[in-house]
């Protein structure tokens, strides 16, 4: 009891969330820079589909053999939580990142981390809309304006008189159905964090959505050529471990908080995203242009926002 209230308290889930986010954050860049070690092509969408497949099942075994080996028993999967582990191998591994590997190819790594910090409120929504964990408030709404609102200006043109937003289905498109499919993971792991373990839910997911992934990708004609570079594979190990790490704390902070008080963080993974893609990326024009600019703060005011709103008040529920 005392170890779930201290991930309860505040400074904790601060310091947890911002952990997840800058894992999170330096994700975009790291895909990027694989793409060019391993030479895939941003066109060739089957062979991006087998390397985002590889980083996840590496990332399962990680986390399966940690915990196995922290144990001291093998961390097997109840017979019960098998259809838990294919729901959410489905919404946080297979689609998610099949629609964000895809997309993040076809546009820029600031841009796409920005997308990537509309997740959060997506998640607050389904969780008060459509699993009823807890109710809408106005400043939940509020917050998801701003932080809509920042998406909407980050996406405006500025190279051409044109009205319209600068965006394609593939790439900000599929950016946006990533974060749709993060969202409805989000409200998952509460409920099934509620029956069984969520590191277990975890690792095994990881392992399962990665070779659906990879399945799909290799059924494509997709496959990872040899890189010129041992480099490459520390960096897929690299990322395998912002996986394994990250979705694992990221999932039991939801398990001990409602889900807007955890996934409203996410505004950190822009935050952090723009950052290292202007450090490792050279993105600096578009990393500190006005609209970027505009648009993380409207992105941080909706963060002040739902926090701002009295906790005693919060009803939550699992299911």
């Amino acid at each position: 009891m005392q170890g779930s209230q201290r991930l309860q308290q505040m400074k904790t889930v601060f310091a947890l969330a911002a952990l997840c986010c800058f894992l999170w954050g330096s994700a975009t860049p790291a895909i990027k820079i694989g793409y060019q070690l391993f030479s895939i092509d941003s066109a060739d969408t089957s062979s991006i589909i087998v390397f985002a497949g590889t980083r996840f099942l590496l990332a399962g075994i990680l986390v399966v053999l940690f915990q196995s080996l922290l144990r001291r028993r093998f961390l097997r999967p109840q017979p019960k939580a098998l259809p838990a582990i294919f729901a959410l191998s489905l919404t946080q591994t297979a689609v998610q990142y099949l629609f964000f590997y895809i997309g993040l190819a076809h546009t820029s790594g600031v841009r796409g981390t920005i997308l990537s910090g509309l997740g959060g409120f997506l998640a607050i929504l389904a969780a008060s809309l459509l699993f009823r964990y807890e109710k809408l408030t106005v400043a939940k709404v509020l917050g998801c304006t701003a932080g809509f609102a920042g998406i909407v200006i980050m996406n405006l043109s500025g190279q051409n008189a044109s009205p319209l937003l600068d965006v394609t289905l593939l790439g900000e498109g599929f950016m946006v159905f990533s974060q749709i499919s993060s969202a409805l993971s989000s409200s998952l792991i509460k409920r099934y964090s509620a029956r069984f373990d969520v590191v277990m839910l975890s690792g095994w997911q990881f392992a399962l959505g990665g070779l659906l992934l990879i399945a799909a990708g290799l059924a494509g004609g997709g496959r990872i050529p040899a890189p010129s570079t041992p480099l490459a594979f520390v960096l897929l190990l690299y990322m395998a471990l912002i996986s394994a790490v990250a979705y694992t704390v990221w999932g039991i902070l939801l398990q001990h908080n409602p889900v807007s008080r955890v996934t409203i963080f996410n505004f950190m993974t822009p935050l952090f995203g723009v950052l290292l893609s202007a450090v490792f990326l050279g993105e600096w024009q578009q990393a500190f242009s006005p609209r970027t600019l505009i648009a993380l703060v409207l992105v941080c005011l909706g963060i002040y926002v739902v926090n701002r709103m009295p906790r005693q008040k919060e009803q939550t529920k699992t299911a």
